[in-house]
């Protein structure tokens, strides 16, 4: 394969799906002088303009078009082209794309990693977290760890484990020493909740169901809602594995232990292929094997 001319036809492509240098620059981690030095490169061969351009955007040309068309079914080719390769090898191999979850960042994904790395010295990961929602095709993601299923026939999906969650407190809240009779004494506090997650309803055996809801603290991090009920200023529904460390050595204190809260299913999404990488194979397994048993 002509590495040359599949990184030039790779950038021709994000500039022409996103419409802007400095945001193909961006998502290829490169400078725009790089991005237009490739296209004039490109134009220069073809001997044709690919974009119009102004001073806000760029747009495709009619050889442009052509070209994105043929462009994109040239990387296509040479992805498959990899993938069949890559399984052909003893060992898995190349660099898998993992997008997850900010709050595994905690340590949920260490040791999968760790087993991932040592059983298959050929494996490097690029590991991103947010907890923004994602377009795993856009993103150009390998795999995709999420709390939902995609019911795309174009995705695969894969549930890797289900979990509890808990209402939780700083062990120095005002409600970690208060007696917790009915969880109507919830209002008198501050309730703090992620932007991307449903409103929770508490459930009991004898009692009615009560609803969490008008948040005083709203926020899309995970991460940060852990840290800032670590730090005393509010209740909030958490993951359960997430902050089970936090709850062992005594800074965090588990709320109403005889009401219960929507479980939540972890789900490995990866575009649907003929043939799955072996890459792709062996993190989905580490993965598996390590939250099956947390």
């Amino acid at each position: 394969m002509n590495m040359k001319l599949l990184r030039s036809l790779q950038i021709f492509v994000e500039v022409a799906e996103s419409g802007s240098m400095s945001i193909a620059a961006r998502n290829l981690h490169m400078t725009v002088s790089a991005i237009s030095q490739q296209l004039r490169k490109l134009e220069q061969d073809i001997g044709l303009s690919l974009f119009n351009r102004n001073t806000r955007n760029l747009s495709l040309t009619e050889a442009g078009r052509i070209y994105y068309d043929t462009s994109k079914k040239m990387l296509d080719t040479a992805v498959e082209a990899q993938e069949r390769i890559e399984t052909l090898q003893d060992a898995p191999s190349g660099k898998v794309n993992i997008i997850a979850p900010e709050g595994f960042g905690g340590g949920l994904l260490s040791q999968p990693l760790q087993k991932l790395c040592e059983d298959f010295p050929k494996i490097n990961v690029s590991l991103t977290l947010t907890d923004q929602p994602t377009d795993i095709i856009v993103s150009g993601a390998d795999l995709l760890l999420g709390f939902t299923p995609v019911s795309d026939t174009n995705f695969s999906s894969l549930e890797l484990a289900t979990w509890r969650r808990i209402l939780c407190v700083s062990a120095d809240h005002p409600l970690a020493k208060s007696p917790l009779e009915s969880p109507e004494i919830l209002q008198e506090y501050s309730y703090i909740s992620h932007r991307h997650i449903e409103e929770y309803v508490m459930k009991h055996d004898k009692f009615d169901k009560v609803p969490l809801t008008s948040s005083r603290i709203e926020l899309d991090s995970m991460q940060t809602l852990i840290q800032l009920t670590r730090d005393g200023l509010g209740y909030a529904v958490l993951p359960e594995p997430e902050v089970r460390h936090l709850l062992s050595e005594g800074s965090m204190k588990q709320l109403f232990t005889d009401w219960s809260l929507p479980d939540y299913t972890v789900y490995a999404v990866t575009p649907k292929r003929e043939l799955v990488p072996a890459k792709i194979s062996a993190a989905i397994t580490c993965l598996q094997d390590w939250f099956s048993e947390i």
